[in-house]
């Protein structure tokens, strides 16, 4: 199996949707406006690809030189625990360069996944929730 990995391959909407979906990771994918400015408004998208079959995506906001907020990282479901996830996080981290962080939210069935790819678990952070 051969995966390809992107920097300048942005997926549609609907695919980042079927994605989500098939990797279950809890987004907004009924509302494909959302999506599509999800994906517009991120400064930096790095995707795994299985021939034409976008099989991974780290979607991240970052200024490139303090911080970057991994905000979406999913996997399609058969390519799990390959390394795919791993390897789109090496790319962000490669693209980000050594002077900047990478901090995200797990969602809760991926708490024990990060710890096992090198993330610290930190007590120190703080959320004000979306409205809708």
């Amino acid at each position: 199996m051969e995966i390809t990995y992107h920097f300048d391959r942005i997926p549609t909407a609907q695919q980042v949707i079927e994605l989500y979906e098939n990797a279950e990771l809890p987004r907004p994918t009924g509302d494909p406006d959302r999506i599509e400015q999800m994906l517009a408004n991120a400064n930096l998208i790095v995707t795994a690809w299985h021939g034409d079959l976008l099989v991974g995506i780290t979607r991240s906001i970052t200024d490139w030189v303090w911080c970057c907020y991994l905000a979406d990282l999913a996997v399609r479901m058969e390519y799990q625990q390959t390394g795919i996830g791993k390897k789109l996080i090496e790319h962000t981290q490669e693209k980000i360069g050594d002077l900047s962080m990478i901090l995200l939210l797990a969602v809760p069935d991926a708490m024990n996944y990060y710890p096992k790819i090198g993330f610290t678990k930190v007590d120190s952070g703080f959320i004000l929730p979306r409205k809708k």
